[in-house]
């Protein structure tokens, strides 16, 4: 998992479309199972968009094929035609996107998580958590959740608490990845950019409607042996 450090961090309560208050605060449990096992916690029919391959066969079949990033971009912000081609290219994919069924289909993403001490008034974890930055071919990807959501906290087993507070105790991180499900906003249900750290690299944001949050805790990786 990438280091947190990198990205935009936000302290976030996590909420779900089941908890929309502000005041409320909803533990969700935390799960212990790697990655690839991600399928047992979705709904069916949910379509994991986590790997390089998965999300280019998403965007292919939303979009058919990727921009042409060198001629939107032309000679950049100081090129009087930029800001226009920019803006054309994200009208008119959203035009030819209208009605594709895939606008409709439920999708994970994950986000990069890492848990705070413990809230003893709630009994869970807070999360600071922050996206992901996807190298494809189609660009640079980061999922985009319409409304962050907020006021989570992680509920852990007895078990898995105990090791978390040991790491913690010790300075560790806990790293967790968030996941999140739902679907593409209606409208501007993807959109096209620059990236800001790489002159003329096109970044490319999902926007989805966020309906239900997940968060899993890797296992430990097992200890070398020693000889």
């Amino acid at each position: 998992m990438r280091s947190l450090s990198l990205f935009f961090l936000v302290t976030l309560l996590l909420s779900s479309a089941t908890a929309r208050s502000d005041d409320a605060v909803e533990l969700i449990p935390l799960r212990t199972i790697p990655l690839e096992q991600l399928d047992s916690l979705l709904s069916p029919g949910t379509q994991p968009l986590i790997g390089k391959s998965a999300i280019e066969a998403f965007l292919t079949a939303l979009d058919g094929a990727p921009p042409d990033w060198a001629a939107v971009y032309g000679h950049g912000h100081h090129d009087p035609g930029h800001d226009e081609r920019l803006f054309n290219l994200n009208r008119e994919r959203d035009a030819a996107r209208e009605g594709n069924p895939a606008l409709s289909r439920l999708v994970a993403f994950v986000w990069s998580g890492e848990l705070s001490r413990y809230d003893p008034e709630v009994k869970g974890y807070p999360v600071a958590v922050g996206p992901e930055f996807i190298q494809t071919s189609w660009g640079i990807v980061r999922f985009k959740p319409e409304e962050v959501p907020g006021n989570l906290r992680v509920m852990p087993s007895k078990a898995v608490a105990v090791r978390i507070s040991r790491r913690l105790a010790a300075h560790e991180k806990v790293e967790v990845f968030v996941v999140m499900t739902g679907v593409l906003i209606p409208s501007e249900s993807i959109v096209y950019d620059f990236a800001h750290e790489e002159e003329g690299r096109g970044l490319i944001m999902p926007v989805v409607r966020v309906e239900r949050v997940d968060f899993i805790l890797p296992p430990p990786k097992p200890h070398a042996s020693r000889h």
